[in-house]
């Protein structure tokens, strides 16, 4: 539980904005058993332009299940700030009752319980439906829709059709303009391929030609809606060549590059911009260190760190939009713009529960199509858990847990390295893991499950600079996803600690023995981002691991101590 001066700092941190992120009706509604897709989608008019925005899909086109993070810890001067407050804490913050639809969306209170209750979440389908609709009641020339990226990437069909399939359904949803991190790991061809044959804009203002040091995407565009002239910046993930492979994109640098957001601004400002918008995969801490630090920018629509949040969250005058992940949710802006500014704004974050928001039926007929080749193989059931089944959240998760399990099982390891990717999908209790289900955790183009020897010393410092990454207390070098995950080895850690400092007590869970620095052992990975990595693909390790032990039991994990 967060103190009373972090709850209050919290709460001064929240927007003072009109209107609702998530409206108490279709939550009273709920509770009377007659929630319906009006409740969820119904909006008073309000100003001129209407601007949704959905981010962090990875390429899930079918509804879903997924956990929120129980753990999600700030550091330095966001301690305790949204997105960093979690289960009871975040519900107190914004007065959400236990057991409401709004609890179970938003976070991982009570899922297991809630999951049977609501269902799935998101389809999109159903996100088409709300785009439809929104279209529909203000007029095609008065709505703009982005995408904030993490849309190719994530399941068995994308990872067939390398993206194919995502952009076939998204052109369909007909954004406006994205911008993108996981595209770029289908390869510099690829990307270059997809992107001249977009019916819309592919936005990065901080990618550049690494040999000529020029540009190498459209940095923002200038869209005349709604009476008002709105530009909107793109920024793709900084750090995509660290975090990802670099030899996928050896021709493209990417950065903050915060004085190019800040020279895209004024110029959209000189082409008479009312309003300007950084559609953004930062991440939440490092967009709302950049609102800052760049002057004149109205909205941030920010992405990456799959972080949802009920209500903006107000920098200076800057407006900071956070709207999770998989589908689950979509957020609407309704603006009101006038004598070039923004004078005022209505948020509503709309949570995407499928059974409730009918299917809109073209997209469903071409998420039929995409998916047909391949139905036999995602249906094919390889396993069932016992308990639930997650991923997101700083630390080790359940699916975590069987992937590091498979790896020290099949590979014949002593220890195991997985990584903190914040996507995957979640299964509840008593399900069956399907082909589908354990792509959607794993579907990647650098999918080589790996065998070597590291020293204790080399663990050590693997495990130091990914904490790094996550607990910088300078969000400008936050250059990774969640810490990674680790079988067979324990490990204390303080995340407010400098680096070299913050991981302690490493051992053998076994027997319980400490890590010798100097020795060598056998460690069991996957996702290298070296280009000459070996070894067959996670996806066929723990199918492997399945076969031998169908039913898998998640248990309490024991690898990480938080020692904060």
């Amino acid at each position: 539980m967060f103190s009373r001066r972090e709850f209050l700092a919290a709460t001064v941190a929240l927007a003072s904005i009109t209107g609702s992120g998530l409206s108490g009706r279709w939550s009273r509604a709920a509770a009377q058993q007659r929630m319906t897709e009006d409740d969820l989608l119904g909006a008073s008019d309000f100003g001129n332009l209407t601007l949704l925005h959905v981010t962090d899909i990875h390429a899930q086109l079918k509804p879903v299940y997924f956990r929120e993070p129980a753990v999600n810890i700030g550091v330095g001067a966001v301690a305790g700030l949204p997105p960093h407050v979690t289960g009871a804490d975040f519900l107190k913050l914004y007065d959400i009752e236990p057991g409401s639809p709004e609890a179970y969306a938003l976070t991982s209170e009570d899922f297991g319980a809630l999951a049977s209750q609501y269902g799935r979440m998101g389809g999109l389908d159903r996100i088409a439906t709300i785009v439809r609709r929104a279209r529909a009641e203000r007029g095609d020339g008065n709505v703009i829709l982005l995408d904030g990226g993490d849309t190719w990437q994530g399941s068995f069909t994308a990872n067939e059709t390398a993206g194919a399939d995502m952009i076939a359904c998204m052109n369909l949803l007909k954004p406006d303009a994205m911008t993108g991190h996981w595209e770029f790991t289908y390869g510099t061809d690829r990307v270059n391929e997809a992107k001249e044959a977009l019916p819309f804009p592919f936005l990065g203002s901080n990618v550049f030609d690494a040999e000529w040091d020029e540009p190498a995407f459209d940095a923002w565009q200038m869209f005349e809606r709604g009476g008002s002239r709105v530009a909107v910046i793109g920024q793709a993930f900084p750090y995509t060549p660290i975090a990802n492979p670099r030899w996928l994109i050896p021709d493209w640098s990417f950065g903050i590059r915060e004085e190019e957001v800040a020279r895209h601004v004024e110029a959209a400002r000189e082409a008479g911009a009312d309003v300007v918008v950084l559609l953004s995969h930062n991440g939440f801490d490092v967009d709302r260190a950049l609102a800052a630090r760049v002057p004149g920018i109205d909205i941030i629509l920010t992405g990456h760190t799959h972080d949802a949040l009920p209500e903006p969250v107000k920098v200076g005058k800057t407006v900071l939009i956070a709207s999770g992940s998989n589908g689950k949710f979509l957020s609407r802006l309704d603006l009101d713009i006038g004598k070039g500014e923004l004078k005022d704004l209505r948020y509503r974050l709309i949570p995407v529960f499928s059974d409730v928001i009918a299917p809109d039926t073209e997209m469903s007929a071409k998420i039929d199509e995409v998916r047909a080749p391949y139905e036999a193989k995602l249906a094919q059931v390889i396993g069932q858990t016992e308990g639930l089944l997650y991923r997101r959240g700083n630390f080790n998760g359940t699916w975590d847990d069987l992937i590091c399990d498979a790896l020290l099982a099949e590979r014949d390891a002593e220890i195991a390295l997985s990584p903190g990717f914040r996507w995957g999908t979640s299964l509840p209790a008593g399900s069956d893991i399907t082909v589908e289900d354990l792509h959607n955790a794993c579907a990647m183009t650098y999918p080589a499950a790996y065998r070597s020897k590291m020293s204790g010393d080399m663990l050590r410092l693997v495990l130091e600079d990914v904490a790094d990454n996550l607990f910088n207390a300078d969000p400008y070098y936050q250059q990774g996803g969640d810490m990674v995950r680790v079988g067979g080895m324990g490990f204390g850690i303080d995340p407010t600690r400098e680096i070299g400092s913050r991981i302690s007590d490493m051992t053998i869970l076994k027997t319980g023995e400490p890590i010798d620095i100097a020795r060598d052992y056998v460690v069991a990975g996957w996702a290298s981002v070296n280009e000459d990595t070996e070894g067959p693909p996670i996806w066929d390790v723990v199918e492997n691991y399945l076969k031998a032990n169908p039913v898998y039991t998640p248990r309490e994990n024991r690898s990480v101590t938080v020692k904060s």
